[in-house]
């Protein structure tokens, strides 16, 4: 099982959903770089639970950095957050059990009965806590460098929210706003609409799916290679370990499919000593490489696998057919708690690029 991505910048996670604790380790980040804990906090509290849109399991994450920081800055060595679970409720899961949607039965076909099956195990996400941790060191650093990252919730249940801006100076705007809302959406009147839509999904005991919209501004152009480490390349490799993530497009994705060239090409122009596009069809990114643009992509976020109705299924032990209704604590919808965790992967694969490109000393 492999369990690090990155290359000049890697992040290493570890645990499981019931296990004493989770955790990751980032290697290759420069030395100085500021860590402030109360940052790191923060973004969890985005990824916590709150309310009935979401699941009872409420998780302290209290964390201890273990190594790589002193007085509040990076030493260069690597960098270890552990995270301790304390709500848990194993007693809830069957192992046995092949829970439709989950992992149960391609992890018991690829670990053969020695995976750690309670809660989802290594497989739930829950493990997504410790990249929002990792990511609450890089946002900043990133931040400081005039990059910024920020996710809204643009569909949830068959509601919409509001586009993105198409000017950089707003979008700027929106993304930091957002960075400091609980549900991120641009149109309040909408977020209500979503959290009323998945209330009454629970009410069911169903669960609903949606899409988040990601843009990062800021970015320099020329960070990403041709073919097997395009920018593209490299961030879809990474958004799909976030669980439930089951579609990736740049730009306007697959609606350029339905256009002729000139209407999907951005043409360029120059102002001052800088070159610009006149529109952002391709999301920031030509060739695999960035233009300087704002790079905006969407994520697809499946529904929630666990759910109350009676679904049908396979007993793993017995090789039998079983009706199965969740039980134990899940979310009617995870797409508004996922949404930090596209930002952490995001700034995970910029900070690897940009060390990749300038070196540690490009940091300061």
């Amino acid at each position: 099982m492999k369990n690090t991505f990155g290359n000049a910048v890697s992040v290493t996670i570890f645990g499981e959903s019931h296990g004493a604790a989770i955790g990751a380790v980032i290697d290759g980040l420069a030395p100085g770089l500021p860590v402030d804990e109360d940052v790191i906090r923060h973004q969890l509290t985005l990824r916590r639970p709150a309310g009935r849109i979401s699941t009872a399991r409420r998780e302290a994450d209290e964390f201890q950095i273990l190594s790589g920081v002193y007085n509040g800055r990076t030493t260069g060595t690597p960098v270890c957050i552990l995270i301790p679970n304390a709500d848990t409720k194993s007693g809830d899961y069957q192992t046995n059990i092949a829970r439709p949607g989950h992992a149960d039965y391609t992890a018991e076909c690829k670990y053969h009965g020695y995976q750690d099956a309670r809660g989802g195990g290594h497989f739930s996400g829950r493990v997504t806590a410790a990249l929002v941790a990792a990511g609450a060191i890089l946002l900043p650093a990133l931040k400081q460098k005039g990059i910024m990252i920020g996710t809204h919730v643009s569909r949830c249940a068959g509601v919409k929210d509001v586009d993105f801006a198409a000017d950089e100076a707003t979008l700027a705007l929106q993304l930091a706003a957002l960075n400091d809302t609980a549900f991120a959406v641009l149109d309040a009147s909408a977020g209500e609409g979503m959290q009323s839509a998945i209330e009454a999904a629970r009410a069911e005991g169903d669960s609903v799916g949606g899409v988040l919209e990601t843009a990062i501004v800021g970015l320099p152009a020329g960070l990403g290679e041709p073919w097997f480490d395009s920018f593209e390349s490299m961030l879809s490799h990474a958004l799909f370990s976030i669980p439930a993530i089951k579609g990736v497009e740049f730009g306007d994705g697959f609606a350029l499919t339905d256009r002729k060239g000139s209407e999907a090409n951005d043409g360029f122009f120059m102002q001052g000593d800088r070159v610009f596009t006149q529109t952002n069809h391709n999301g920031g990114i030509n060739g695999g490489i960035t233009n300087g643009m704002p790079v905006v992509f969407r994520c697809a976020v499946k529904p929630t696998p666990t759910i109350a109705k009676v679904q049908q299924t396979v007993d793993m032990k017995a090789n039998t057919n079983v009706e199965y209704g969740g039980r134990g604590r899940h979310d009617p919808c995870i797409v508004h708690r996922a949404r930090v965790v596209v930002d952490s992967i995001a700034a995970l694969v910029v900070a690897d690029l940009l060390t990749q490109r300038y070196g540690a000393e490009g940091w300061k």
